[in-house]
């Protein structure tokens, strides 16, 4: 059964670093527009993701209103009117096989994590093994593509001009990932889980 998120054309992350602004934002979000899809809730290290989607003028409209309403706690948003369905993929925790070549683009925060992805998925011929956002990370998030040497290359070039200098951290680009490394990392990139394997 599909999801609702993989029928939204537009996608919004709003990053907070109060949980208590991050819902008062989130109810003036739900009451501002209708949009399909509302999930609030929170992450490491104690902050508040709000996820919208649905037709790009109501997710503008209400994404505007989260701004308006706790906008000296916003960390960091993104606003994609058509966002690539393999970051919706991503989201829900689809994994694609790794390939030839592998990209990690590591950034401050979850929204700049999903911008990075849709930039690289958009502009290059690759697929996202994994999107992570803030828990376990410290709040940073984290997205790692997959597919031809050049392709990924080129996608983490993409993502990471797509990201503000002040959200990007760190970006990497392995040619020919180990198969033990490959294998452990197709499964999760979460130590704890890699270990009970």
């Amino acid at each position: 059964m599909d999801h609702p998120l993989q029928h939204s054309p537009a996608l919004a992350l709003l990053e907070f670093e109060s949980i208590a602004a991050g819902y008062l934002a989130a109810d003036a979000m739900a009451k501002r527009a209708p949009v399909t899809r509302i999930v609030a809730g929170t992450v490491q290290p104690g902050r508040l993701l709000v996820l919208l989607s649905g037709g790009v003028a109501e997710v503008e409209e209400a994404a505007a209103a989260g701004r308006e309403v706790a906008a000296g706690s916003l960390l960091d948003e993104v606003l994609l009117p058509a966002v690539h369905p393999g970051v919706v993929s991503a989201l829900l925790g689809k994994r694609q096989p790794i390939a030839d070549g592998l990209g990690i683009v590591e950034c401050r925060g979850a929204a700049s994590a999903i911008h990075a992805a849709d930039a690289g998925l958009k502009g290059a011929e690759v697929a996202l093994v994994e999107l992570r956002l803030s828990d376990g990370l410290a709040g940073k998030g984290i997205c790692f593509f997959t597919g031809t040497v050049s392709a990924v290359e080129s996608a983490v070039e993409l993502a990471n001009a797509a990201v503000s200098p002040g959200q990007f951290l760190h970006a990497v680009f392995i040619p020919q990932l180990s198969p033990d490394i490959a294998a452990t990392l197709q499964s999760s990139s979460l130590f704890a889980q890699n270990l009970q394997k």
